[in-house]
């Protein structure tokens, strides 16, 4: 697995408000969107592109489009919904599933309630949006299943991450079809499996509502 972390002042900036505790849910919504539109420009980096001609002003030349079948983008419910704007702002011509799986907060342990995948992925480039990967149980989860469906690339596009998770990652996952764009990877994860410093509970930030389903 290949991780990138994307240093760079106005990402770390934008991190840094959406930390603070006091910053209201409509700011953080925003900031959300704004650092996944940031992330997306690394994550997609690798995107499959071919070919093709073009007719300017002044002459014919050669540019590229993206490949088909279209790239697919996976937010993890809940939380990575709030991700999904961010992400087709850049790729407005793929399409999307969802991924539900809710965490045992005793074990840690992921369980699926919805597929919204496609059965046939083969050749898709696909992103998959989860804020915080925290214990790697859910990331590790919905990749297994794209990967054998036949995608030909998975990059997760995460906010913040733990160490314990980019490392259950990178086992499940040692070669470089899995990617791995963060913002931050922070110290470790509390008893209770969150990150710390990290944010806090993402899903009741952005949304405000019941308690976050993924892990």
């Amino acid at each position: 697995m290949k991780i990138t972390v994307v240093d760079h002042p106005v990402v770390a900036a934008k991190l840094s408000t959406l930390r603070d505790e006091s910053t209201p849910a409509p700011v953080f919504r925003r900031l959300v969107d704004d650092l996944v539109t940031l992330l997306a420009y690394e994550a997609t980096r690798s995107v499959s592109v071919e070919p093709m001609p073009i007719t300017t002003p002044l002459a014919v030349t050669e540019g590229v489009r993206l490949t088909m079948p279209p790239p697919l983008v996976v937010p993890v419910l809940r939380a990575g919904v709030g991700m999904l704007d961010g992400m087709v702002r850049l790729l407005p011509a793929a399409e999307v599933g969802f991924a539900g799986l809710v965490r045992d907060e005793r074990t840690a342990q992921a369980s699926w309630y919805a597929d919204r995948l496609p059965e046939d992925a083969a050749g898709r480039d696909v992103f998959v949006l989860d804020p915080m990967l925290a214990t790697g149980g859910t990331l590790v989860a919905v990749v297994e299943v794209l990967l054998a469906r036949g995608a030909r690339t998975v990059t997760c596009v995460c906010l913040l991450a733990a160490p314990e998770g980019v490392d259950r990652v990178e086992t499940a996952f040692p070669d470089d079809t899995v990617r791995l764009v963060v913002a931050a990877v922070d110290d470790r994860l509390d008893e209770r499996s969150y990150i710390v410093p990290g944010l806090g509970d993402a899903g009741d930030r952005l949304f405000g509502s019941a308690p976050s389903t993924s892990g």
